[in-house]
This record gives C-alpha cells, structure tokens and sequence, in this order.
C-alpha cells in the first residue's frame, strides 16, 4: 500500500476514525499495530513474519541486554540481535549480490562453477525497520536509555505504519514515550498533518512521478550517444525526482503520523541549498547519516584518534552507507564519491582552521598581523550560494551511479554530460527539457531561500487566505495530473 494511492486514502480515513472514537488507549494501540500489519501485508503478507521475528528477539534481548551484568552474556545476546537483524538484512537483500560476486571471482581463478540463480523477494522496507530494531538493542546494549516496558509499544514502534516501509529511521525515545499516554491530535495538528499529506503528494505525484520521471527514464533507458544536453536535463530531471519522491513520502510519513497526534522527526531540509557535503548530509536523509554516524562512524572513532584515521573512517562510513542503499557496486561507488567529497572538504578546512590558528598565535607588532579572522574567512551570502551550486553540481554527478543499473551505462552518461558525442541524437522534447529547466531552477531557488526554515513555521505566518489558496492549487493540481499509483524510489531499499 502507497501513500499515493486510494486504497491508502480509504485505509488512513478508517484509521482516523477508530483513533478518534471513544476507546481506551490500549484498544487504540492495538488498532493502531493491526494496521500497521495491514499495510504493511498490502505487498506480501508472508514478510510480515519477518516482523514478528525482528520484533520479538529485539524485545526481549534488549531487556536482558539492560539488566545483563554479565559482560561475556552481555556481548553473546548483542550478537544474537546483530546476527538476527543483519543476516536477514545480508539474506533478502544482499543474498544474490553477493553470490553473483563470490561466483565471478571463483571463475576468474579458473573454477567453472555456475550456480542455479536465487528467487528471493526483497522485503518492502527490510533496511528501515532493520536500523529502527538495531539503534535499540545497541542502545540497550550501551545503556542509553530505558529498555521499552511493554511488547505492544514496543511492537507500535517498530512497526507504526507512517515510518515504517521508507523512514524516518525513529529511534526508542523519538517515538516509544509518544505511546505510553494517550495521544490526539488537535484540530491544529490534523489541519497542519492534512497539509503536509498534500504537499508530500504533490512532490511525489505531480512533480515526481508526472514532471520529472518521464525525462530521466528516457536518458538512462538508452544512455548510447546522447547530446550534452540531453544528458544534463536527465541527471538534473533524476535529481529533483528523487528529491521529491523521498522526501515526498517524508513529509507524508511526518503529516500522517500528526494527524494521529504523534511527532515523527523530520527527515529532509532542502538539501540541494547544502553548502558543502558535510552539510548535504546534515540535510539529506537526515535520520539515516545521524544513525550511520551515532552507530557506525563515532563507534569506529570518528575524528577522535587523529586526522587519518578520521579520513579512513569517513570513507568506511559513505561505502556502507552507498551499499545500504542497494545491493549493487554502483551504490558503493556512489557512497565512495561522497566520502571524497568529504575527505577534501575536511582537507581544507583543516587548512583554514591551521591558517586561522597561525595567524592568531602571531605576536603582536610583527609584520603580517591581521587582528581578527580575515574578512576573506567569515560566511558571505554570495560566497555560500556559489558552493551550493558547485556542491549541487557534484551531487548532480554522483546521481549517475546512484541511478544507472551497471557502470557502462554510467559511464556512458557521465561521458555525454561533458564531451560532445558524435552522431548523437537528441532524445527529450523541448516541453520535456523547459519542465526539467523550470522545475529544477524553481526547486534550487526554493531550497536556498527556505534552507533555514520550515514550511509549517512559514504557513503559521502568512495569511489564511494565501495557506488556502497555496493548498487548493496544489489539490487541484493533483487532480489534474495523471493518476499515478508508482511505489516509491526507497521502497526499493
């Protein structure tokens, strides 16, 4: 079941209407569990097995992990959580890649062994609710927090329907206090998540899927020889579609979850107005770089056992983060463009900040004393939106292989987009290429001038009228669209 689809508009208005009739809150939270199940067995009911399983083991391992003094049965129950979790994670998703891989390596040695290919069915969502489990026995393990109480909230929690196929990735005390005491929403809240529903359809539905996918399928469905052009308008038309797309179900994800009185944290804030890599990642899939940097970088030392070790670790840490994306080397090559994006971003400002420590440890009255920090150092406005555009430039680079399905085809865009190819035919209509033009202009635009706000805090200081006239033309505008039913990009994942 999508967001965008009316089965899921017949499914959400039942749920509202069974959170909000006079029952006690234990009925409301099995109400709310079962259908979390039956959205989740709109796919393929047999996987809701899986959910069970991570569930249960996660539940009770997690309560003996908190009050296990012994450190050996202590590090035996995490490895049982670790081995449940990501052995059903490496399975389902992994399972093909990596024998795939094993096989080609071994004939590349001289043994011809061609195994039967594996059917296996990705779980919708396996990698989300994985992470969701994981963060909590870990955090058990570590005693950050209080182990859950009860197996119904804690079941609520990992399997609540708005979070739980494509994130935000919630952790134990982002979500679990919200059940303990029974939660409503106000009428401000049910407008406020009504609004947010439309505005994540529209992103999804009207800009994604209408606007967006046509010129991007079209480019990396036959990446042979493209024009220059060509080549551009369908990275920058994939870019703003998976903008869109995910953050669309996002901002579904956090509106529904409101207009049953709960709080989900926010997973997008206008990432392609990033300046600098550390800060696309600060706005990107917000809830997964905070897990892979508190679960994966910082356990590994992040940038406390010197500068070396800091740049291994941050590579280490976009390569998994690149291969949880999808069981193809493309997605670590993607997560490795990152990790050098950031390895020579944190090289010059390592640089600036040695200058800068230079200049203020130079005695006073010796030629070359500058006071403060240069002028030349300091935030400008302009300065800023310049390596926004050169960051959004290199992102726009690093969505070839995050889209193409092999390295020829990369390879092949990546080519086109900066020589010009012989022969080349141009594929996009103009109307194809002025949608992606304005859309895209319009997104960065946007991006930048809302890169420190949030759209309900803006909404909350403008007008009723203009919120309503806002809300009615993009209602309108997703009626008038093409219907569209598609799954979501990160389904995927």
């Amino acid at each position: 079941m999508v967001f965008n689809s009316y089965t899921f508009v017949v499914f959400f208005i039942i749920v509202l209407i069974l959170h909000n009739l006079p029952f006690s809150w234990k009925t409301k939270k099995v109400n709310l569990l079962l259908a979390s199940y039956i959205f989740y067995a709109a796919w393929n009911p047999p996987f809701i097995l899986l959910l069970w399983m991570s569930t249960v083991i996660d539940y009770f391992v997690g309560r003996a992990l908190y009050t296990q003094t012994n450190v050996s049965k202590k590090r035996l129950l995490l490895v049982v959580s670790l081995i449940g979790n990501l052995g059903m994670l490496c399975f389902f998703k992994y399972g093909t890649f990596l024998l795939d891989n094993f096989v080609t390596i071994v004939n590349a040695i001289g043994w011809n062994f061609h195994p039967a290919k594996p059917n296996i069915i990705l779980p919708a969502g396996i990698s989300f609710y994985t992470f969701t489990t994981l963060c909590y026995t870990i955090d058990m393990y570590e005693k950050k927090s209080e182990p859950v109480k009860k197996l119904l909230d804690f079941s609520l929690f990992v399997t609540f329907f708005p979070h739980l196929v494509a994130g935000p990735i919630v952790r134990p005390p982002q979500l679990v206090p919200q059940f303990e005491t029974e939660r409503k929403a106000t009428q401000k809240m049910l407008l406020e998540g009504l609004f947010l529903i439309s505005i994540g359809l529209f992103m999804k539905v009207v800009l994604a899927d209408s606007m967006l996918a046509a010129p991007a399928n079209d480019v990396f469905g036959q990446p042979g020889k493209l024009p220059v052009l060509d080549a551009w308008m369908g990275v920058l038309a994939f870019s703003g579609q998976i903008f869109f797309d995910f953050a669309g179900y996002s901002t579904c994800a956090v509106g529904a979850a409101m207009c049953l009185g709960f709080i989900l944290p926010q997973n997008f804030l206008y990432p392609y107005a990033a300046v600098g890599f550390s800060d696309f990642w600060k706005r990107w899939h917000i809830t997964l770089s905070a897990w892979l940097r508190d679960y994966l970088y910082i356990p590994m030392g992040g940038n406390r056992k010197g500068k070396f070790r800091t740049y291994i670790n941050l590579m280490v840490t976009m390569l998994l983060g690149g291969l949880w994306h999808g069981a193809n080397w493309t997605f670590v090559v993607w997560g490795g463009l990152h990790g050098f994006y950031l390895w020579v971003e944190k090289a010059i400002a390592d640089f600036r900040h040695d200058k800068v420590a230079a200049i203020a440890a130079t005695p006073a009255g010796e030629v070359g004393v500058l006071g403060p920090v240069p002028e030349i150092l300091k935030p400008k406005i302009f300065r800023n939106f310049m390596i926004a555009m050169f960051t959004f430039f290199l992102i726009n680079v690093t969505w070839v292989f995050f889209r193409a399905t092999n390295f020829h085809d990369a390879w092949s865009v990546l080519t086109s987009m900066f020589s010009m190819k012989k022969g080349a035919e141009p594929i996009l209509t103009t109307l194809a290429i002025l949608k992606v033009i304005v859309i895209v202009t319009g997104m960065v635009i946007v991006h930048w001038f809302m890169r420190d706000k949030k759209v309900l805090e803006v909404a909350a200081n403008k007008p009723w009228w203009v919120v309503g006239l806002f809300w009615a033309i993009i209602l309108l505008l997703l009626i008038w669209s093409q219907e569209s039913s598609s799954s979501f990009i990160y389904f995927q994942f």
